[in-house]
């Protein structure tokens, strides 16, 4: 017997149109108007702006106010009238600001029109190819991209503003790299994540556990050109600065996450549901060692590479010390790659269908956790792991997949 039987296509097309049509209805009414400042008071694109402002200060080689907070706020408002009273916490490596670079020669509005294109871009061509590798999704690809296009971490990403596409692009190539095993170019892919490094804790541990000594060599040569580059451009001394700033994260926790429910992580979720620091600070660990050792052992006992890496993907956002809804876009290889396995797994286990769903929508809900506390989004990943983890045998699952794989080369 299958799975979850409320969970068909069709209602699940029902419910990704009603939601694509309500949430991108609402904010293109939203931005509808004739200055960057949308009909509730905020900067179109958000955070972009403090790119925008980076771009701006690489231009001008100022490397000595990429961790300025007053002089970006000044050279912003400068810059984009509509910003005054708006600054931002500087924590991006200064490579960063070189990728922004052509974008601030353009104007704000034209810059972030361009911005939202290319992360519309790589966000569709991820999925895109992740859909292609999914042979018992193929017939469901009206479904599958009403999904993708109502996916809320996407809403966000593109409301927000942010750079999170990229960190997909770093871990979809990293699985498409894996899958032909070219594993020292999966590493150099993976590696790329250093500019968003909380991303990368999960990825260094599970794969010093697992012996993929190949990909944590790339994955050091990347972040070590990465860094580079921006020491070739700068000098070393804002190098430096971003390394003091990330030591004292801790004590700008508070201007760092001024909306504690907008984040996933089980750091937030511990820190909200638990009044005192230093509890919450030891469920974290704990909880993260947990998920650690689950994931762990799903990379050493699973043939699946589409499983294993699902439960990377679902670990990266757990454990991660901070991770914004926007971020949660990272796991739409993982939401695809599930859903394919669950159809081709005669004896998946029951509800995790549900789970997969779940993770999806709960993050819609996030508001209402400055009200109860409990981030239910992140119970959904934590119990879809446990799920993997608990999985024996599923080698009848890898064999079915391969076997599609190999009708579809043939034909």
């Amino acid at each position: 017997m299958k799975p979850d039987r409320w969970l068909t296509s069709k209602r699940l097309r029902a419910h990704a149109l009603l939601l694509a049509l309500a949430i991108w209805g609402l904010y293109i009414w939203t931005i509808a108007t004739p200055t960057l400042r949308d009909r509730n008071g905020n900067l179109k694109g958000t955070d972009f702006l403090h790119f925008y402002t980076l771009g701006s200060l690489a231009l001008s080689h100022r490397g000595g106010d990429l961790y300025d907070i007053d002089a970006q706020a000044a050279l912003a408002t400068k810059r984009v009238l509509d910003a005054r009273g708006i600054r931002y916490l500087p924590l991006y490596p200064p490579q960063v600001s070189l990728v922004f670079a052509p974008l601030a020669n353009l104007s704000y509005g034209w810059a972030l029109t361009l911005w939202w294109l290319f992360t519309a871009l790589i966000y569709g061509a991820c999925c895109y190819g992740i859909w292609q590798l999914c042979p018992n999704l193929h017939d469901f690809g009206r479904t599958v991209a009403l999904v993708v296009i109502a996916f809320p971490a996407f809403f966000h990403l593109i409301a927000w503003g942010q750079t999170s596409a990229l960190a997909l692009a770093c871990f979809t190539a990293g699985f498409f790299l894996l899958r032909n095993r070219q594993e020292l170019a999966a590493g150099l892919a993976l590696g790329c994540l250093v500019f968003k490094p909380q991303l990368g804790l999960a990825v260094g541990v599970v794969f010093v556990f697992s012996g993929r000594w190949r990909v944590l060599a790339g994955a050091a040569l990347s972040a070590a050109a990465q860094i580079a580059v921006g020491v070739a451009y700068y000098g070393v001394d804002p190098f430096r600065s971003w390394l003091r700033t990330l030591w004292h994260v801790p004590v700008l926790l508070s201007s760092f996450e001024p909306r504690p429910y907008q984040t996933y992580c089980l750091r937030t979720f511990w820190s909200m549901l638990v009044p005192w620091s230093g509890a919450s600070v030891g469920l974290y660990v704990i909880s993260a060692i947990v998920v650690l050792g689950w994931t762990i052992a799903i990379w050493r006992r699973q043939q699946s590479l589409s499983l294993k890496y699902s439960a990377l993907l679902l670990a990266t956002v757990l454990v991660s010390p901070h991770l914004t809804v926007y971020d949660l876009v990272i796991l739409a290889p993982a939401i695809l790659l599930l859903t394919d396995w669950l159809i081709s797994y005669p004896s998946a286990p029951q509800g995790a269908g549900t789970l997969i769903y779940l993770v999806c929508a709960l993050p819609l809900l996030g508001p209402s956790t400055r009200w109860t506390h409990v981030q239910l989004s992140v119970i959904a990943m934590a119990a879809l792991l446990c799920v993997l983890w608990q999985l024996r045998d599923s080698g009848d699952s890898a064999l079915s997949i391969r076997a599609a794989y190999a009708s579809t080369a043939r034909e």
